[in-house]
């Protein structure tokens, strides 16, 4: 314990930290004053565990239930308190510069993802039960950040915007669009797709690597009756073959590596019409390039990696494309985060019995680790949209925050909530 207890000591400033060894011995850190978050370890080894490399030790712990949460806080309450006070300036033992230099030469390694080892990346991450994302996603099945436009929004509200924005930057025209096509890469559980057909009604192809996301997306389009206009491939973005009119990539290239970025941008350049328009939503960092933590690509995102504006500006760049306009998402992945982790607190009997009570425990754990990282730390979301001609874009955004709310006003309709639950 002596170990950990050093390092908390320098760590947690605010608030206040109890933690009750597996022996009884209490430790307390920060504001005496404040209210003690409680943490308990079970077992001799945990406290060392997590000292030797907190940045992965934690995780595990609590996951194997060798470290739990007193009520009436939870590991939510937990991770917010000590990256809260991390990104505060108090800062983690940063590990010895060996294990430092090991630890990037795995995480650039883990981002090469060819073919094989992209689709089995995918696999165990949304390989998961449609069941089990049903129940803390929203109705839509949306797994990427909604768009809060009023942070007292339900989180079916705030997706439904999400894809209000999305369509406006892709300046499709009701009556106009029908002769479209439109490829969505990496595209979930389809509901992009079917939202974009529904409301403009242009042709979609979703391709994703994920089996059931591709099954589930083409019963859905069956269901709506659009099959023969909206339709899902199990299918590499590398393997499509155009041209389409319109690209969205909403969450996906967050997968790709950043070794593949420029060879991305360069497949979707060339999948482009000449006056089209490309969307590309994600995850991204502000703090200039970096690695992905060894907790993540060892439980969540092998393969994966935020990438920083640079980075996406570059790759552009060098594969011939324009950028037309760059929004920076602040907060809005923090509430959706927040959401879905309450969500799945609600829903831990059903979890435990899909899988065990250790993924539960696991995706407590990343849910409240990625909010942390949108509320305070150094992640946002970015949407770039991309042309091959200026001309394409009117001359001033106007026409974003106006297309937006005509179909936010559409999507509030309460007939068409009766509608899209009847075709389900």
């Amino acid at each position: 314990m002596w170990l950990l207890d050093k390092l908390l000591r320098a760590l947690v400033k605010q608030g206040q930290l109890r933690v009750i060894d597996h022996d009884g011995t209490q430790y307390r850190y920060g504001d005496l004053a404040a209210d003690p978050l409680t943490i308990r370890f079970t077992d001799k080894g945990a406290a060392l565990h997590i000292a030797k490399d907190p940045r992965i030790g934690a995780g595990e712990a609590y996951m194997d239930g060798r470290m739990v949460v007193d009520p009436p806080h939870d590991i939510r309450d937990m991770v917010l308190l000590l990256m809260g006070n991390a990104n505060r300036g108090s800062g983690l033992s940063a590990p010895s510069p060996v294990k430092r230099t090991a630890d990037w030469i795995f995480a650039k390694a883990d981002q090469i993802n060819l073919r094989a080892k992209a689709s089995s990346n995918v696999v165990h991450h949304y390989d998961l039960s449609r069941q089990f994302y049903e129940l803390f996603l929203d109705e839509d099945r949306q797994y990427t950040m909604a768009y809060f436009k009023d942070t007292g929004s339900t989180l079916e509200r705030a997706q439904l915007d999400k894809q209000a924005l999305i369509a406006a930057k892709l300046r499709l025209k009701p009556g106009q669009s029908a002769g479209m096509r439109v490829l969505d890469i990496g595209c979930g559980w389809g509901g992009l797709g079917l939202y974009l057909n529904r409301h403009f009604g242009c042709e979609v192809l979703g391709v994703s690597l994920a089996p059931d996301q591709v099954k589930f997306a083409n019963e859905r389009a069956a269901a709506a009756g659009v099959a023969g206009r909206v339709k899902f491939a199990l299918m590499d973005y590398r393997d499509v073959t155009g041209p389409f009119d319109r690209i969205t990539s909403v969450g996906m290239i967050e997968h790709i590596g950043a070794p593949h970025f420029r060879e991305y941008f360069a497949k979707t350049h060339d999948l482009l019409g000449a006056d089209g328009i490309m969307l590309t939503h994600t995850i991204g960092r502000t703090d200039g390039p970096g690695t992905t933590d060894k907790w993540t690509r060892k439980y969540i995102f092998p393969g994966g990696y935020i990438p920083a504006l640079s980075e996406l500006v570059t790759a552009n760049e060098q594969t011939g494309w324009e950028i037309g306009d760059v929004e920076v998402l602040r907060y809005h992945y923090a509430h959706t985060l927040a959401e879905w982790y309450r969500r799945t607190t609600l829903h831990e009997a059903e979890i435990t019995a899909l899988y065990d009570a250790r993924l539960f425990r696991m995706w407590q754990f990343y849910l409240a680790g990625a909010e942390q990282s949108f509320a305070s730390g150094k992640m946002v979301n970015f949407h770039i949209q991309t042309v091959k001609q200026r001309s394409a874009l009117p001359m001033t955004r106007d026409y974003i925050s106006a297309e937006a709310a005509r179909l936010s006003a559409l999507d509030a309709a309460p007939q068409w909530h009766l509608e899209q639950k009847a075709a389900e």
